[in-house]
């Protein structure tokens, strides 16, 4: 099983960045973390790393349906988005598949609100093409 949806942008990458945090916005989510990974690992570990950012994107209703079905699943909230370049000088933006990570947990009270987010996620990423 696939663990995420993704696309191909021709688009400078912050455009990609900004483009993804309004594509999130339409369907419900806000955009909890912004982890610039690039800045990250030159500060802590002294490396050039391409441009790579990680969204943590929530959509309350939904995230609110889980933690009543599962105390725990915090620990796989939220979703994460991310947006990177490619070698060839393209961006990639990429979306967890929220029922292949929920599947792991075992609990049949989650399939539902998984595939939902899963279709609202597969809604963004089908929008930046």
């Amino acid at each position: 099983m696939q663990y995420y949806m993704q696309t191909i942008l021709s688009i400078p990458f912050d455009k990609a960045v900004e483009r993804v945090k309004e594509a999130l916005g339409r369907e419900g989510f806000g955009v909890l973390t912004e982890i610039d990974m690039k800045e990250t690992l030159k500060k802590k570990l002294n490396v050039d790393f391409r441009n790579y950012r990680i969204l943590g994107a929530c959509n309350p209703p939904f995230a609110w349906q889980a933690l009543q079905a599962e105390e725990r699943i915090g620990l796989l909230l939220p979703c994460n988005i991310i947006v990177q370049e490619t070698p060839d000088g393209k961006v990639e933006a990429a979306a967890i598949d929220p029922a292949a990570s929920m599947e792991t947990v075992g609990n049949p009270r989650l399939v539902g609100i998984a595939e939902q987010v899963k279709a609202k996620l597969r809604n963004v990423i089908a929008s930046l093409a």
